[in-house]
């Protein structure tokens, strides 16, 4: 569903789901029919019932080309696919074996015996490699006009500073053929003192400010502010609203985000996404609480009310 509405003032607003592929959404058996069986299949029907998707497979292995092109080529003209930042990219600590076969092998003996590694301890000439070989992958999707942006999103110890400030624009600037959108998990960017100082650092390099529902509380929550830094581009996610996990470390990301909104949850957003929609070309909103058919059903919801 695209619902951009009658209003000529205002732009597309595109609602769709992370993590297509979710294996509790799977095997929960409402959302996939019995004969999508495989991972073409369900992408196929996928699109059929949305127009963009969040890949989150990303972030814990790097796409391959191969991987792009299949999905370019599985997908409607008019698809859009977001894609989340490889770990390693976003400075998380990364697994040393979902590193690229030719950087794993080049890493230092100290650091290759590590379960896990950070970009700041690598030789810089293999974390060139990995931005490089990053966005090469990428490049089918870019080239058939369906990559929307790449979401980099950042730690909770990621927090306001001007090195920060100037990671994030090494982070467009290593990609320059991209959009990339920022979300925080530190509450000192969204801090009622430092919010108009963030907004307008991201304005000034015309980067999106992802947008976010989540639990409140936490040194890891932000505010649900919304604002369209750039023109061109607004990005939203709903994470859910599950304290009990929010923090806590859980065997699966779907479990930790195992929350399904309420209409009356959803409804206080539809003015804010189609405020969003008036300043920006085009919007995008990702339901991340990817826990069984949680998402999809919330996306349908907030979809028809947005309509």
């Amino acid at each position: 569903m695209t619902p951009a509405g009658s209003n000529p003032k205002r732009g597309t607003i595109l609602v769709g789901i992370s993590s297509w592929t979710e294996p509790t959404l799977v095997k929960a058996g409402t959302f996939y029919p019995k004969e999508a069986r495989s991972a073409e299949d369900r992408l196929k029907f996928y699109a059929s019932q949305f127009p963009i998707v969040e890949v989150d497979s990303s972030y814990y292995y790097p796409p391959s080309e191969r991987n792009s092109a299949l999905w370019s080529e599985r997908s409607p003209a008019d698809f859009t696919f977001d894609v989340k930042a490889y770990s390693l990219l976003t400075q998380h600590p990364t697994k040393v074996d979902s590193l690229f076969k030719e950087v794993r092998e080049a890493l230092p003996q100290e650091l290759a015996a590590k379960r896990n590694v950070y970009a700041e301890r690598m030789p810089s000439e293999l974390v060139d490699q990995v931005w490089e070989r990053f966005g090469s992958a990428l490049m089918p999707l870019h080239s058939a006009g369906k990559l929307g942006c790449i979401l980099f999103q950042f730690p909770q110890y990621f927090v306001i500073s001007r090195k920060n400030k100037e990671y994030i624009v090494e982070c467009k600037e290593r990609l320059p053929d991209y959009r990339i959108c920022v979300e925080f998990r530190h509450q000192s960017w969204m801090e009622q003192r430092n919010q108009e100082e963030t907004i307008s650092f991201l304005e000034d390099h015309d980067l999106p400010y992802v947008c976010v529902d989540m639990p409140q509380g936490f040194v890891t929550s932000l505010p649900p502010v919304a604002a369209a830094t750039p023109r061109e581009l607004a990005v939203v996610r709903f994470h859910g609203r599950n304290r009990e996990t929010w923090e806590k470390k859980t065997n699966t990301a779907a479990e930790r985000f195992e929350y399904e909104y309420s209409r009356r949850e959803l409804l206080p957003w539809v003015p804010k996404i189609q405020e969003l929609a008036s300043q920006a070309r085009e919007t995008h909103v990702v339901m991340n609480n990817c826990y069984r058919d949680y998402a999809v059903n919330n996306a349908r919801q907030l979809a028809a009310l947005l309509d």
